[in-house]
């Protein structure tokens, strides 16, 4: 069992405002640097330096230098799924602090990145399509890919190479904003390398917002099905619990 104060102090380190915009904007995949992070954070460097001291020392980021710069990134998958979770848990669960509707907030609703892995409308329209397809099972007890799906990410040279490592396979995550799920684990993972690697999406400078480029969009609609079309439409509902498989197809 989890010693209390291993607990308090998780949630006191998540709890400072500097530290939970710290974890936030590294939650886009990228690696960042001290002076980044600390303009991202609105504090001096030299603070958020003591603050990514108390972060590495916990577990909850790692660091890497290339050449002159000390570059942070979420520790392991393990850490991004509880950022996860407690960003469903402040955006669904709590009752709502008023926020105006901002360009770059659309932006993140439409498609971003969450840790390594696509989140937003386009996201769960992803995770829609592969479901309707039968490619991808998702239930709220966790994922598969199907026969049909194993040989369909072959026939596209999507390597989901889950021997090397212990991370779950695939696994539904609910998304704050739909309130629906999208795809996690490594199938999620592989997706989103996949298609940087392709030259499908491309980061939005400053956010964890993606942009869909023209090869990307024709790619996602003829190859895998995505209609965006619908991604225009904001439909924001609480999640059927019975399957995902019933949320594609309403």
């Amino acid at each position: 069992m989890v010693a209390a104060e291993n607990l308090v102090e998780i949630a006191a380190l998540v709890g400072d405002t500097a530290r939970a915009t710290v974890l936030a904007a590294l939650m886009g995949g990228q690696s960042l640097t001290a002076s980044e992070l600390a303009a991202l954070a609105g504090v001096a460097k030299s603070t958020m330096s003591e603050h990514l001291t108390r972060l590495e020392r916990a577990g909850l980021v790692s660091s890497t230098v290339h050449r002159q710069f000390k570059y942070y990134r979420i520790a392991s998958p393990r850490v991004a799924a509880m950022m996860e979770s407690i960003t469903v848990v402040a955006a669904i669960d709590c009752p709502p602090i008023h926020q105006p509707t901002s360009a770059k907030e659309e932006a993140l609703r439409m498609a971003r990145t969450c840790y390594d892995h696509f989140a937003g409308r386009f996201g769960v329209a992803l995770a829609n399509a592969l479901v309707a397809r039968e490619f991808i099972n998702l239930t709220d007890c966790g994922g598969e890919v199907t026969p049909a799906g194993v040989a369909f990410f072959r026939d596209q040279k999507v390597e989901l190479d889950a021997g090397r490592s212990k991370r779950v396979f695939c696994r539904p995550c609910l998304d704050w904003s739909e309130r629906r799920y999208y795809i996690a684990g490594i199938v999620g993972a592989c997706l989103c390398r996949m298609a940087f690697e392709r030259g499908w999406v491309a980061r939005i400078s400053g956010t964890r917002a993606i942009s869909i480029t023209t090869a990307g969009r024709r790619a996602f609609r003829d190859v895998f099905g995505v209609d965006f079309t619908l991604l225009s439409q904001h439909v924001s509902r609480p999640v059927d619990r019975s399957s995902l498989r019933e949320l594609s197809r309403s």
